[in-house]
């Protein structure tokens, strides 16, 4: 589809990180953009942002894990402007899981599932039945990420499984937008190549207390400064991709109607390789073997 004046875009997740640099960018396009977060403090300081740089720009808070709050923001957003073309499902957290998978809190996984799975799917059962009878064209992206989308890291194997069901989720969606000859798109997004400085590693400051964790962490959540300072003291490189060309590869791909929105990288081609070599030989994936735990 082309993106051009006056359109509506509705982006979740919307008040830093990924979610902000793609609000900016479909202002930046002439687009009218509807911020959503869980965060009021932070969306008010980001719709300001917008406005200030000539933006037409709506805010609203919403939890994305509660489905009333998103049929409400379609219905705001229907009321004030008629239509939705561009739809980003890109609100996610980490669950803040320690250790064994067998050791985790049930609530880790109820609140990672409530935004990351099933924000999508509220995203997607509020919006796209709209988008599809205004006959206009449109485009949904959804956002997951190596980490799961590819392959899982163990480590953080609550995200991962979140992430996993993202891209299946889109999989499905674009068959059936394409069964019902719709006019809208899907496509599933995979921010990176490399690490990105997003508001995801401090997840914990928005957590619900209705998923709040049963038992005390046993050690302290750990920040990006902390966990880059960790890494380049272990002599390991670190390198972001900044948010800005993410959302370059978002704007690029709806135009282009491209459903991998999956930027180049040598790293993430060998994990597909791998994970697909595993399968096709029915042999053990041996590709997760480095990030096994002592």
């Amino acid at each position: 589809m082309e993106l051009s004046a006056g359109q509506v875009a509705v982006v979740t997740g919307a008040a830093s990180g990924i979610g902000l640099a793609m609000a900016r960018r479909f202002a930046a396009e002439g687009l009218r953009v509807v911020l959503a977060d869980v965060e009021e403090g932070a969306l008010e300081k980001a719709a300001s942002l917008l406005r200030g740089e000539g933006g037409a720009v709506h805010a609203r808070v919403v939890d994305v894990g509660e489905r009333a709050e998103v049929l409400a923001l379609a219905d705001d957003v229907y009321e004030r402007f008629g239509a939705v073309h561009v739809l980003c499902n890109n609100a996610g957290v980490g669950s803040g899981a320690e250790g064994r998978m067998w050791e985790h809190d049930p609530n880790d996984w109820a609140w990672a599932f409530a935004v990351n799975v099933w924000g999508v799917f509220h995203g997607v059962q509020a919006f796209v039945p709209r988008m599809i009878a205004g006959g206009e064209p449109g485009h949904v992206v959804n956002t997951s990420s190596g980490d799961g989308g590819i392959a899982p890291l163990p480590t953080a194997s609550v995200y991962a499984v979140t992430k996993a069901a993202v891209v299946t989720m889109t999989e499905s969606l674009y068959a059936h937008l394409r069964a019902e000859h719709a006019r809208v798109g899907a496509s599933v997004l995979f921010p990176g190549p490399h690490m990105l400085r997003t508001g995801l590693w401090e997840s914990h400051r928005n957590r619900p207390d209705r998923y709040a964790k049963r038992a005390p962490r046993r050690t302290p959540y750990r920040s990006l400064a902390q966990w880059e300072a960790a890494m380049r003291a272990a002599g390991r490189e670190v390198r972001f991709t900044p948010v800005e060309e993410v959302a370059g590869l978002v704007v690029d791909g709806i135009r282009a109607d491209r459903f991998w929105l999956l930027p180049d990288s040598e790293h993430s081609d060998a994990q597909i390789r791998a994970r697909a070599r595993s399968m096709l030989d029915r042999a053990n994936p041996s590709y997760l073997e480095r990030f096994v735990l002592d």
